[in-house]
């Protein structure tokens, strides 16, 4: 079972990483999902999984599964919905902006304002 969770977790990993390098948002996007999924399964995987056992601890018990990496996998969940959702609106925004959704876009510089001199100042005609 532990070669099954870490070869799951090292194929998001890897599957991650390759759409991170992508040339466009939404593989991108992918990509970060993927690898905040590794992260959680990683996380929950440290924590040793413990089958019939209780989360708390029970004096009639034998012992206990550790609810520390569960809180952990929980806040990890919240806060990788919460950066999906601005990556999200930031790629949508970009797009709409440049009419394309290309990662490695240039930025062309853009001409001077009407009205400036070659030195630079906004004096008006000199004399």
């Amino acid at each position: 079972m532990e070669l099954l969770v870490a070869s799951g977790t090292a194929v998001m990993t890897a599957v991650g990483i390759y759409l991170l390098l992508r040339g466009r948002t939404f593989p991108v996007i992918l990509g970060l999902t993927f690898l905040s999924y590794a992260v959680n399964v990683f996380l929950f995987a440290m924590g040793r999984l413990a089958i019939n056992r209780p989360p708390i601890i029970n004096p009639l018990a034998e012992g206990y599964a550790d609810p520390l990496p569960q809180a952990l996998v929980l806040t990890a969940i919240v806060i990788s919905f919460g950066m999906t959702a601005l990556i999200v609106v930031l790629a949508l925004r970009g797009f709409l902006e440049s009419g394309t959704d290309r990662v490695d876009l240039e930025i062309l510089p853009e001409t001077a304002p009407t009205g400036t001199q070659e030195g630079g100042d906004m004096a008006g005609p000199r004399s």
